[in-house]
């Protein structure tokens, strides 16, 4: 059912924003050397390649939305579109968990932490209603036959 694999792509962009938003306000506060963290260089590419990620992946979903909620489209179009979305946003946010644990630190990883529960919940997602493997061979079998 591509509407169940929808909700995923949505969590995933959901999950991605709480890590963004956890980590440019810890990045904001942390300091290191006597600098907050949000000055250094890494930090803050990091940071920009997060939001980059974030407002991409907005665009495929709300894009794919409106071709939805158009009716516009043949059910294959729709179930490409909605596999690209999970598997791409499921990635997206994997990716931005991972850095927002490492701005955190030490800390990012310990149980209980807001960004290392964010980097499970996004593993999750990479799983549950159709692994990405699923969702590629999906998206490879519809554009095969195009």
């Amino acid at each position: 059912n591509p509407m169940r694999v929808w909700g995923a792509a949505s969590m995933a962009l959901g999950i991605a924003e709480g890590a963004y938003e956890a980590a440019l306000e810890f990045a904001k506060k942390r300091t290191q050397f006597k600098r907050k963290i949000a000055s250094f260089q890494s930090i803050r590419f990091m940071l920009a390649d997060m939001k980059m990620s974030i407002e991409a992946t907005k665009s495929m979903i709300y894009r794919t939305a409106g071709l939805i909620d158009a009716g516009e489209g043949a059910f294959r179009d729709i179930e490409t579109l909605v596999s690209m979305c999970k598997c791409y946003a499921s990635d997206m946010a994997m990716k931005v968990t991972i850095d927002a644990v490492q701005i955190f630190g030490g800390a990012g990883v310990l149980k209980g932490c807001s960004v290392e529960r964010l980097m499970r919940d996004a593993k999750a997602i990479q799983i549950f209603d159709g692994s990405n493997q699923i969702q590629r061979m999906i998206v490879s079998k519809n554009i095969i036959l195009d």
